[in-house]
This record gives structure tokens, sequence and C-alpha cells, in this order.
């Protein structure tokens, strides 16, 4: 079942819920509803449908659950990311397994909610995703911490040149290559190679995981 919402306001947070159990999305429809900044563009049960949603509905945010049939909230972030990489998605999931939590930041999601989240939680998810931050339960963040540990990624921040710590600070805090670029006044290719380099040194797959290891080492 897919169902559309059209609306020509453009101030609103455009949201897709995404989730097989039709309550569950009922429920964060009747909340999300009510709140002024937030729009429901459209729901899906699966994760094609929510391709072919995405595609044409274009919305800023989606909540993404990640065990569906057809096919699962994973791989339908990644396609999604793939073609619209200005769309942000938060996995919402029942349950906390680590590598499904670092299998979906890896495929780009930008946060990680369970379902026993407030509505109050999810709404700021939603605003949180949009402004460009990361969103992640405490106890998911626990757990990435200790898998970063766990795996020995401790290299020193003595590793970073000064200007690749002011992108490290940037980046911790959420920000776009395109926001980096402009808050430290370099070009966007300069910034695309000072986190690139910035993985490389301290031996990390993805942005979150250097967000992550910036809090764990209070660069921020």
């Amino acid at each position: 079942m897919i169902q559309t919402v059209t609306d020509s306001s453009n101030q609103r947070i455009r949201v897709l819920l995404v989730d097989d159990h039709a309550v569950v999305r009922r429920g964060l429809r009747g909340f999300l509803e009510l709140l002024p900044d937030i729009e429901i563009v459209g729901e899906a049960e699966n994760g094609r449908q929510a391709l072919e949603l995405a595609a044409r509905e274009r919305p800023d945010v989606i909540l993404m659950d990640l065990l569906m049939p057809v096919l699962d909230g994973l791989e339908a972030t990644a396609a999604i990311k793939q073609a619209q990489s200005e769309v942000e998605i938060v996995a919402v999931t029942s349950f906390i397994e680590e590598e499904k939590v670092a299998a979906a930041l890896d495929a780009g999601a930008s946060g990680y909610l369970l379902k026993d989240a407030t509505a109050e939680e999810v709404a700021a998810a939603i605003r949180g995703a949009h402004a460009g931050e990361l969103q992640l339960d405490p106890a998911v963040a626990r757990l990435l911490a200790q898998r970063l540990r766990s795996r020995g990624l401790n290299q020193p921040v003595e590793s970073l040149t000064g200007r690749e710590r002011e992108v490290l600070v940037q980046l911790a805090a959420g920000a776009s290559n395109k926001e980096i670029a402009y808050r430290l006044s370099i070009t966007e290719r300069t910034a695309r190679t000072h986190v690139s380099n910035i993985l490389a040194k301290l031996g990390l797959a993805s942005r979150t995981q250097a967000a992550l290891w910036a809090v764990e080492h209070k660069i921020v």
C-alpha cells in the first residue's frame, strides 16, 4: 500500500514514513501531523515502495524501519542515499544489533532510533536530521563507541594536522562538506580531501565513525 499527500508548503519538513506495520505508521502520522513544522508526504510498507515514493515526493527526512519484506531498510537506505544524497534517513527499529546499527549508518543513515522512543524524541530526531545533526539513541551511541574501541581504532589525535582537527570538529557537528568549506573558508574539494585524509589516518570507515571518535577523544 502506498499513500501520498500533496502540499504546496515549502516551510515544513517533508517526512516519509516507512514501516511494514500499519499501526506503527498510523501512530507516527497521528502525532507528527499535529506538529506545525512537519508534513507527512507519504507512507510505504516496504523498501521498494520507499524507493518509489522518495523519488516522487522528494522528502527531506525518511523514518526507515530496517526489517521489512520485499526490500529491507538497509538496502533501501543505501539505494535512496545513492540516488538522493540530500535526503536524511533515520533508521528506526525495535532492537539494537551491533552490525545492523553500523550497517545502517554506513549505508548513509543520519540517525538510529529504537521503536520505544517517545513521540517527542522522534520529532526531535526528524528536526535534528533535517538540520544535519547526527541523531543516535543513547544506547546506540554507547554501543558504537565500544565498537570503535574494541576494533582498536584509537589513533592519537596528534596524527591529524591543525586544519584536519578543525575539519573534524565541523564534521562531528554534522556539517556537510559544503558547510565545512564555507565555515573554514576553503573549497568544497579541499574539505572533501581533508575528510578523506581524516578517515584514512584514523582508520575509520565513515563520517559517523569520525564524529563518534571526536566525541570519544573529547575533540568536541
